[in-house]
């Protein structure tokens, strides 16, 4: 489970996010939504420990982020904003790397390895070097490295830019899988389907708050609209500079 409470984050002057409440479930998926600007990466890469809360408390599984980071990272597979592949590395060397951040060894890694790049199905990339891959290859990577601990909590930063259609169902899958085994999933997204599609519980953020929370179902009542896009652009209260 993440919980935050009273989260606040400036850079100077701009208030990034702004005291901020939001709780993550166990055995659910978790949508943060929201225009460009509302404050959602700078809430997850609160949330992963990238940088310190100027106010509030961010715990993962109870642990405490700013005071306990490496307790809580071990409960984290985090997918940031930023990919940062190493270019001469294989996608094999990757998640080994990761593997043994994460403790893993010997027989045990080898088999995480094995599971976690049949997720994409990615057995042509195993052993090719990550410089020249596509964006959308890269991002198999990239979310393959956050799995391999079979992590309880998992973070995810608009994690199905640059997939194609197929890898993108296999990640919804996946996700599913994933909640219906009892992990907590909270992601962000600006695709309307897939927060609609996924979703058991949706915070649209707008100037670094939270405007609505609830199921989709719940949001298009309370905006009185029939879809989930409809309805997120009169809860944030313009139809400008929304990003879908």
């Amino acid at each position: 489970m993440i919980e935050v409470a009273n989260l606040c984050k400036r850079f100077g002057d701009v208030v990034a996010v702004d005291h901020l409440s939001l709780t993550a479930a166990d055995g659910s998926i978790t949508g943060l939504l929201g225009p460009n600007g509302a404050g959602k990466t700078t809430t997850l890469r609160t949330l992963y420990g990238l940088q310190e809360p100027d106010e509030g408390v961010v715990t993962v599984d109870g642990i405490n982020v700013t005071t306990d980071l490496i307790e809580a990272t071990k409960r984290m597979g985090i997918f940031p904003d930023s990919i940062g592949l190493y270019d001469r590395l294989t996608t094999r060397e990757h998640l080994h790397f990761y593997g043994e951040m994460h403790g893993l060894r010997g027989a045990e890694l080898q088999a995480a390895i094995e599971r976690t790049q049949s997720y994409f199905v990615m057995d042509d990339l195993l052993d090719r070097r990550c410089k020249g891959f596509s964006h959308g290859q890269k991002m198999k990577v990239a979310l393959s490295r956050a799995l391999i601990h079979q992590p309880q909590n998992l973070l995810l930063d608009e994690p199905t830019n640059g997939l194609d259609v197929m890898s993108i169902r296999l990640l919804r899958a996946l996700l599913s899988r994933l909640r219906d085994e009892g992990r907590c999933i909270l992601f962000s997204s600006h695709v309307m389907q897939e927060v609609s599609a996924l979703c058991d519980h949706i915070y649209i953020m707008t100037d670094g708050s939270v405007a609505a929370e609830g199921t989709p179902e719940e949001l298009c009542r309370q905006a009185g609209e029939e879809t989930l896009e409809d309805a997120f652009v009169k809860l944030i209260g313009t139809d400008e500079g929304v990003a879908l």
